[in-house]
């Protein structure tokens, strides 16, 4: 399929003024060379608006719309738990964490685990994430960017992989997080027009014309898909090879409320690098707890975007709407149906015109979501390693041209792992079991070191080395355990050995580096809480529906 001229002229207009705005905002005024803040932390200047729609923009990307659709062609609305609670836990992020970090005034969440413990818990976590952005995030962001190019307009997976990574280090790698959050802004929009458009048409599809009516025939058609808590059994979904497995190992019932799921997402929204950064680089921290306000509403709007039309997929298929449909789901290799092919398949039933918006939407949450993940990369290992051990004493020029040149080879290294990804059928489930390797010890590390004085190097060293070890173990030994309640078995180890070896080694005694909290550091403003209280509530509502 090829797109026609009318969407070919919306997609290149969405190329030139996304490469065109990240040039201009990265121009530096007359004698004025870019320094570390400059490239890192956008200079510190970022209002709450650009704040909120860059977290967006960076955590929106192929992972949602083509992961996170696949999801809900396999297992349903359920899926929306990753959206719904992460819009509480920018609450709790915004409430108790970005206070400390904007007061240590630190760049990384490394710096931030040098100044509360030492150098070498610091340079441990440092090496961990920089493993983590490579190998499984930007990795299976190309891959699935990739995959809706190779569905939608039939180019060859390595063309679509090296073209979306070229796109991104256009305007990215030059002109830093001051470049990627401002596009950011205008990728938002896309993506949200581009998202509305396509699950519009797909409850079209299903509704005969009427999208009130298709949504309404989705519950009715597939009422197993709409249940937000799913017990033991209860759904088999595809495993990838022709066969079924139990839809509770993903999400395994209450655990996604009161179990593991708070670990993976506070380990995402407050120690992630790639997304704090964003309130890192804030005018001031009022303006950084708008920010997540803002990005908190937008993702309570994300499943009626992501999800909603795999579920619309699912029923297609299912009913045998549109045998073209059908093929189009089909892996060309092996013939076996994959979740994964939902979304991009969806994009070729829209119109003229809201094709190339939609396309637009897709390619605007890929390359941003690629853009900040290399940008964080290459903070950390500039900030963290280069800085550290390779570079001491290094001028502002040199660590800016070390961050481009750190950017660049991401890129590369992440552009030859991609493929081998081709294998799995729910690639979201893939990234959020092999982050939760990591995410218990990060979590562990962090919420210790912020609210217990006594938490030691030596322990918080012993969370970051044991993390992934014990998440191996147990997933050998008990296969059947769902990986999220496996993260909360791990955090709860890792918390006792903590504890313990805090306890021996301290002999009762406050860390040296320990955080002095104070009521006053929890101030928020009167917009903040309204807009706080407006979320919850409204999260609380959905799962109350669709329990």
């Amino acid at each position: 399929m090829l797109l026609e001229p009318l969407d070919l002229a919306v997609f290149i207009g969405y190329c030139l003024l996304i490469i065109g705005m990240g040039i201009f905002v990265s121009r530096e005024k007359k004698g004025h060379v870019k320094n570390s803040s400059d490239y890192f932390l956008a200079s510190k200047a970022l209002p709450w608006w650009a704040v909120g729609a860059s977290l967006i923009a960076s955590n929106i990307s192929a992972e949602q719309f083509i992961g996170m659709s696949g999801s809900g062609f396999a297992l349903g609305l359920a899926i929306s738990t990753y959206e719904w609670m992460a819009a509480v836990t920018l609450l709790v992020v915004a409430i108790f964490f970005l206070p400390v970090y904007i007061k240590k005034g630190i760049y990384t969440m490394p710096g931030f685990l040098l100044d509360r413990y030492d150098t070498r818990v610091r340079t441990t976590m440092a090496i961990f994430w920089l493993l983590l952005y490579v190998f499984v995030n930007l990795t299976s962001v190309l891959y699935l960017g990739a995959l809706s190019l190779n569905t939608i307009l039939n180019v060859p997976m390595g063309y679509g992989i090296f073209g979306l990574a070229l796109f991104a280090m256009i305007y990215s790698i030059y002109g830093g997080l001051k470049a990627v959050a401002w596009t950011d802004v205008i990728q938002v929009v896309f993506l949200i027009a581009g998202g509305l458009a396509t699950t519009y048409i797909a409850l079209q599809m299903v509704g005969g014309g009427d999208a009130w009516e298709g949504l309404g025939l989705l519950r009715r058609e597939v009422p197993g898909h709409f249940s937000m808590i799913l017990s033991k059994g209860e759904m088999m979904i595809p495993d990838g090879a022709g066969g079924t497995r139990d839809a509770y190992l993903d999400l395994p019932g209450i655990s996604v409320l009161v179990g593991g799921m708070w670990i993976t997402n506070l380990s995402y929204w407050g120690f992630n690098q790639y997304i704090t950064q964003r309130a890192l680089a804030a005018k001031s921290l009022d303006e950084a707890q708008k920010g997540m306000i803002f990005a908190g509403f937008l993702k309570l709007l994300m499943p009626l975007i992501v999800v909603i039309p795999g579920i619309a997929a699912f029923v297609i298929v299912n009913n045998g709407i549109d045998v073209g449909f059908i093929e189009s789901m089909k892996d060309p290799a092996t013939g076996i149906i994959k979740s994964d092919r939902a979304y991009p398949t969806l994009l070729q039933l829209l119109p003229v015109g809201l094709k190339g918006l939609a396309f637009a939407a897709l390619t605007a949450a890929i390359v941003s979501s690629l853009a900040s993940m290399a940008n964080s990369t290459s903070t950390i290992f500039t900030m963290d390693i280069y800085n550290k051990y390779i570079g001491k004493g290094a001028s502002e020029a040199k660590q800016v041209k070390v961050g481009r040149i750190t950017a660049l080879v991401a890129f590369a290294v992440a552009s030859v792992v991609a493929p081998a990804l081709g294998a799995l059928d729910q690639a979201f489930q893939f990234i959020q079991e092999y982050t939760g390797f990591i995410s218990p010890g990060v979590f562990a590390i962090f919420f210790f070191g912020v609210f217990w004085k006594k938490t030691t190097s030596n322990a918080a060293l012993t969370g970051a080395a044991l993390s992934i070890p014990l998440s191996v173990v147990l997933k050998i030994v008990f296969p059947a355990l769902p990986f999220i309640d496996r993260m909360g078995v791990v955090f709860l180890i890792l918390a006792a050995l903590m504890i313990i070896i805090s306890l021996v080694e301290g002999k009762g005694k406050d860390h040296p580096n320990s955080i002095e909290i104070t009521k006053e550091l929890f101030r928020t403003s009167a917009t903040f809480k309204i807009g706080a209280v407006l979320i919850a509530g409204i999260t609380a509502a959905l799962y109350i529906v669709f329990w």
